[in-house]
């Protein structure tokens, strides 16, 4: 799998330069290049920007056939991002008991919300 090629492919596909990204992400310039000619491995958190700035599921970059496959999901809202935001930078200080207590409970909410 190439990352940097598939991040690459996704930019122009959608008419964007490196410095478009830099100033959506933070990251320089110089940074994503090194990534898309495939001399730098980007982390999940670097990925997960490079998605945001991209308008894309971080899961897109992973796909078997990613320019051509199409995930049906729907856009989340500011408010939505936030709150996953919050809990991904909370979890992180969790064991792995307390997750699957907050996954356990979350599911529990979920199933009884009002639709």
């Amino acid at each position: 799998m190439k990352i940097g090629t598939t991040i690459r492919a996704y930019r122009l596909q959608k008419g964007l330069s490196q410095g478009d990204i830099e100033k959506k992400t933070g990251l320089l310039r110089c940074y994503l290049s090194r990534v898309e000619n495939g001399h730098t491995v980007p982390s999940l958190d670097t990925l997960s920007k490079i998605a945001m700035a991209l308008d894309l599921p971080i899961a897109q970059f992973f796909a078997d056939d990613s320019l051509g496959y199409q995930f049906n999901t729907q856009k989340l809202s500011d408010d939505e991002l936030r709150f996953l935001t919050q809990i991904r930078r909370y979890s992180s200080n969790l064991n792995e008991s307390d997750r699957k207590l907050l996954l356990a409970m979350v599911k529990k909410f979920a199933a009884t919300a009002v639709r």
